[in-house]
């Protein structure tokens, strides 16, 4: 049995990708004079993410026999007693994270070669892809706050690049500058919770801060607002919590995401899947010692996960973007994760993050698939029928249909009953509402994905009926065709990775729910109170295997509901096409509120973006060129001016004024003695 890891192993499983990245971006973009050409840069990427893919895998191996590594690597500097430093903590929780990772980057990478052939940025983006891999396998492999924050910056900074892959189209610039600032209001309560750690903790090891929880707990102050006194790590658990709203995109910072679409495809499936959005989720298990100190924190993550996998299920419905429809059910999956994360369901929730990474590269993937057969046109609308042209695009995006909504055996069906479960089994203020939202979103997600399915894959063709169709919805610059060309099944750099991440889809689940949340694979890496929070150990009792378990869902209501949607979605897209439309013209107000995505985008704009305008330009003219500049700055020249021009008036150079002024003063102290004499 294997008892300990290579620290230089460890370190060769992000380095590779980070090298791919320096060699497709220094010697394979105008930069560097494209030394090396696309097959080089591509070959190179893809080489470096494969060796971090298989290393990841011993890993893996080996923490399952028993290994465990937790060291410093390099220590950077010491401020006082505060350690920088630069070090692994592998164990369960990582182990799967890096192998999550690196496998759909490889997916990615290898899908990458044809959906971006024509592209002119070729080199660059997979110079970008492999540098996004290896900024998430330094945040998920750290073992101190300061390098978890690095990778956090890191991936934000990355998603910022790729988001505006395309810098001549307006929209991606937006896209990316939106996404780059709503991380920031996320980031800003991200460091001071750590900074509120480091405080009362003297560390940013993770060991040593878990070792002092039950110290932070204890200590509380007085609310700044009156009435009862706050718990220190309640408000360190809530401003952590934010920075994960911003990177997991939860309401109401959730409004990045969806306009991620701009960048290419391939990319919203690494970004979407196993990458940036579910950095805060990890972070959120990571320190789940923390988090277990305060019920407080934990009612609010899960009612505003609760908020996310509902009200941005609703918004899947009406998107007609065909990337949308799966951009929106990401944000509600990241809620339904939440929601466990606040049920202190800490492996059920990192399950779901496993399970919910290949089902969603699928989709994606498939989506982009179907994007490249229809000569990139992205509207649903004028798709169908497409089955019997793309018939391994089809297959697989059935299978990952099938996931997403739950059915019993597939891999999102363990993953999102068992959310369902423990959230049902949760004694925390809010769980009745929690249980409510994700019930109801079994419904809601089922209904939009088989819309999204049947729109795309069955009915009549409506391709050459678009009125866009030499002038579609394209996220890419080439076109691998004419717009009137039949579809037509893509190469087999995309089919393949397709093929690869439906087995994954279909059998992950069966296969590791029962080491995941009832075994000791994570039993190390995360920590429950079970006494207070019993939700988990609760479910525990009710499973009784993998099997048993999919059999008794044909009995719960997530199977009806989901069953509900998916025939709802086939009468209403299949065979009676105008009751949407009549639905639609019946609640045009409510749909006018979900085409606006609720006015959070007219709110940002409008109130909260031209408040800090209009506040900006107030402290600018008020503040710095009134105050500072008008009041003191020139105020003082003015003054100073002034009284040497005054007194430049005694300075003539004659010596008979000087005299005279000799005399007058003479007679002037004289007569004030005299005067004083009398």
């Amino acid at each position: 049995m294997s008892t300990t890891l290579s620290a230089s192993t460890l370190l060769a499983v992000p380095l590779a990708p980070l090298a791919g990245a320096l060699i497709a971006g220094i010697l394979g973009t105008t930069f560097g004079g494209n030394v090396i050409g696309r097959r080089a840069s591509h070959t190179f990427t893809i080489l470096g993410v494969l060796v971090a893919f298989l290393l990841s895998a011993g890993v893996l191996v080996d923490v399952i026999d028993g290994a465990r590594f937790n060291a410093t690597i390099y220590e950077w500097m010491v401020i006082g007693g505060l350690k920088m430093e630069i070090g692994f903590l592998v164990d369960g929780l990582t182990a799967m994270m890096m192998c999550v990772v690196t496998f759909v980057s490889l997916m990615v990478h290898i899908y990458t070669i044809g959906y971006m052939d024509e592209d002119a940025g070729y080199n660059r983006f997979f110079a970008y892809i492999s540098l996004f891999t290896f900024s998430m396998l330094m945040l998920v492999m750290s073992n101190n706050l300061l390098q978890l924050f690095f990778g956090w910056e890191a991936v934000g900074l990355v998603s910022y690049l790729l988001i505006g892959f395309w810098y001549n189209k307006p929209t991606a610039i937006f896209a990316n500058m939106k996404a780059f600032l709503v991380n920031r209001v996320g980031d800003f309560g991200f460091i001071l919770g750590i900074g509120l750690i480091v405080a009362h903790t003297g560390t940013l090891n993770y060991s040593e801060i878990f070792a002092k929880a039950s110290e932070l707990g204890a200590i509380g102050f007085a609310s700044p607002f009156g009435g009862a006194e706050w718990m220190l790590v309640t408000v360190i658990c809530i401003c952590l919590f934010i920075g994960a709203m911003g990177k997991s995109a939860q309401f109401p910072l959730h409004v990045w995401l969806p306009d991620s679409m701009e960048g290419p495809t391939p990319i919203s499936a690494l970004i979407h899947a196993a990458t940036m959005v579910t950095a805060g989720i990890f972070m959120v298990s990571r320190m789940s010692p923390i988090f277990e100190m305060s019920d407080t924190a934990l009612s609010f993550i899960m009612v505003i996960g609760a908020i996310t996998a509902l009200f941005m299920g609703f918004l899947g419905i009406i998107q007609n973007d065909i990337k949308r429809v799966v951009a929106y059910s990401t944000l509600s999956q990241l809620g339904y994760m939440t929601v466990a994360l606040g049920a202190s369901a800490y492996s059920v929730a990192v399950f779901h993050l496993m399970t919910h990474a290949f089902f969603k590269a699928l989709l994606f993937l498939a989506a982009g698939s179907v994007i490249m057969g229809l000569h990139h046109n992205q509207d649903i609308r004028w798709m169908g029928g497409l089955r019997k042209y793309m018939p391994i695009t089809w297959i697989t995006s059935l299978v990952g249909t099938l996931a997403l909504i739950g059915t019993p055996l597939f891999a999102g069906f363990y993953s999102k009953d068992s959310i369902i479960e423990t959230v049902h089994f949760s004694n925390l203020p809010g769980a009745g509402f929690a249980y409510f939202a994700v019930l109801a979103g079994v419904f809601v997600t089922s209904f939009y994905s088989f819309r999204l399915y049947f729109l795309v894959f069955h009915g009549s063709e409506r391709y050459d009926q678009n009125p866009d169709a030499h002038h579609g919805h394209d996220d890419h610059h080439g076109d691998h065709g004419h717009a009137h060309d039949k579809p037509h099944e893509t190469p087999w750099v995309v089919t393949v990775p397709l093929l690869l991440l439906a087995i994954p889809s279909v059998v992950i689940g069966f296969l590791t729910i029962q080491p995941m949340l009832f075994g000791d694979f994570l039993k190390d890496a995360i920590t429950i109170n079970a006494e207070l929070h019993p939700a988990l150990s609760q479910f525990a009792e009710t499973f009784h295997g993998p099997l048993a378990m999919a059999w008794h869902a044909f009995f719960t209501a997530p199977f009806w509901l989901a069953l509900a949607g998916a025939v709802s979605a086939w009468y209403m897209y299949l065979i009676n096409p105008a009751v949407p439309a009549a639905i639609g013209r019946a609640l045009r107000p409510v749909i006018t509120v979900l085409e606006n995505k609720y006015y959070l985008d007219w709110f940002n704009e409008n109130v909260l973006a031209r408040g800090a305008r209009m506040l900006g330009t107030g402290l600018w003219k008020g503040g710095d060129r009134g105050l500072i500049e008008g009041g003191l700055v020139n105020a003082s020249w003015k003054l100073v001016s002034k009284v040497s021009s005054v007194v430049r008036q005694f300075q003539s150079g004659y010596l008979y004024h000087y005299a005279l002024v000799m005399i007058v003063g003479v007679l002037l102290f004289m007569t004030y003695f005299v005067w004083l004499a009398r």
